[in-house]
């Protein structure tokens, strides 16, 4: 057994401590703010878990998680096999990879903010390119007015600007699988979606597996994109739970509410992300035995 080394414990300190500053801290304070009712800053009562029984009977965020789970599901619906597709389009090598990988990763280089203001001009019937070619088509497009447009406008904001990230870690998790399993293909005479379903779908399942806890992650918490696009309507439209909770937490400065919701939401996005990456081991671990029978 080797001796204890303290010197160990100091390298790890600047660490630990810039995560206490950084996670832990603002956690506590927000579970402090969540059992008290701040009435102003020098009188605050206790109220235990009346903020949570509240947040739970609010009808609007009951309305905003179904909007904020419909949206995440469509996202990884629509972006996980479009990024596949694209990382099977792209060159493995030469100056023709190197150049579709640059291009490809653009999208992911722009700020939140400056996202929605392009998708902003972008969806605009008068100047607009996808607003006016729609107009000219005869569609009577509106992501201002109507609430389907704009949520699907939203969704397309966002499969635009993160479907490149998929693409590239398909793309990694593709030029990592050994040409000795190409060879054996090509051998035994099997097709390019045998190739596909029985090598590289399996071989990616690690890769899958971030690309898809990434993006729920992400989408689940978007946040800037919507809210310079649309503002969160119209009406509730696009009001997905970030919003909710800014607020309620500045707009109408519920600090005890808002703190409440925040650690529901946290718990929230912990579960589903639990579920989901159990639920992609179990397939994972179905598929590789029906590969080995």
């Amino acid at each position: 057994m080797k001796p204890f080394n303290n010197k160990a414990w100091w390298l790890i300190l600047p660490v630990m401590i810039s995560v206490a500053f950084s996670a832990i801290l603002p956690l506590m304070t927000v579970v402090n703010y969540s059992v008290q009712d701040i009435i102003s800053p020098e009188r605050r009562v206790f109220v235990g878990t009346e903020w949570f029984a509240s947040v739970m009977r609010d009808e609007e965020l009951h309305a905003a998680l179904l909007r904020q789970l419909g949206f995440s599901f469509s996202v990884l619906l629509i972006e996980i096999p479009l990024g596949i597709a694209l990382a099977l389009a792209m060159p493995a090598q030469g100056w023709r990879a190197s150049l579709v990988l640059v291009t490809v990763a653009l999208s992911l280089l722009i700020p939140w903010n400056v996202v929605g203001t392009i998708w902003q001009i972008f969806g605009r019937t008068d100047i607009g390119l996808l607003g006016a070619t729609l107009a000219r088509l005869g569609f009577d497009y509106s992501y201002t007015g109507n609430a389907t447009h704009a949520w699907l406008t939203v969704l397309a904001m966002d499969v635009w600007h993160w479907t490149p990230l998929v693409a590239l870690l398909c793309y990694a998790g593709l030029r990592a699988i050994p040409d000795a399993y190409y060879q054996a293909a090509r051998i035994d005479g099997a097709s390019q979606w045998a190739v596909f379903t029985y090598i590289q779908l399996p071989k990616l399942r690690g890769v899958l597996m971030i690309a898809v806890l990434l993006r729920f992650m992400d989408s689940f918490m978007i946040y800037t994109e919507p809210f310079v696009l649309t503002g969160g309507g119209p009406g509730n439209a696009t009001t997905f739970l970030s919003q909710y909770l800014t607020q309620k937490a500045v707009g109408q400065f519920d600090l005890g509410p808002a703190a409440a919701f925040s650690l529901i939401y946290f718990l929230i996005i912990l579960l589903l992300c639990f579920i989901l990456y159990n639920w992609m081991q179990r397939v994972g671990t179905t598929d590789g035995e029906a590969g080995h029978e």
